[in-house]
């Protein structure tokens, strides 16, 4: 038994496909989707989707966050930001995280800290998910 699986951003539409389970990082926390499971609607934090495909292959996607939606057989990510999690620069998150926590600690800047702690997360949520890539691919 399958689900259709659609991964989409404001830019572009990131995978579209059939799978047999679905992992997603839901505000509550890590969240797995299988076939005709129950209807949902649960706000992304960032971090990885994952899909396993029905040839048993798990293809890794980074979100800055969004929407997830389930029906019985179908599963979208409506997601702020959405990349291969392959694509991921690593070079560049790590310089946004370095460049978030400067900020964070400059007390007689004028920040926005709130813009600075969520690109704070998002960079670190990336470079968690380049780790796990890392991972699996040893």
């Amino acid at each position: 038994m399958t689900l259709h699986v659609d991964i989409v951003s404001a830019e572009a539409e990131i995978f579209s496909g059939t799978a047999t389970m679905v992992f997603a990082p839901a505000e509550m926390g890590e969240v797995g989707i299988s076939p005709r499971h129950t209807p949902l609607l649960t706000r992304l934090k960032p971090g990885e989707v994952r899909v396993q495909t029905n040839e048993g292959e798990e293809k890794s996607f980074y979100v800055s966050g969004g929407m997830l939606e389930v029906q019985p057989h179908i599963v979208t990510v409506l997601a702020d930001t959405a990349i291969r999690a392959d694509s991921l620069d690593e070079a560049q998150a790590l310089e946004a995280k370095e460049r978030a926590e400067r900020l964070l600690i400059d007390k007689s800047a004028d920040v926005d800290y709130a813009k600075a702690q969520a690109e704070l997360a998002e960079s670190m949520a990336q470079l968690a998910t380049i780790r796990k890539l890392r991972e699996k691919s040893k």
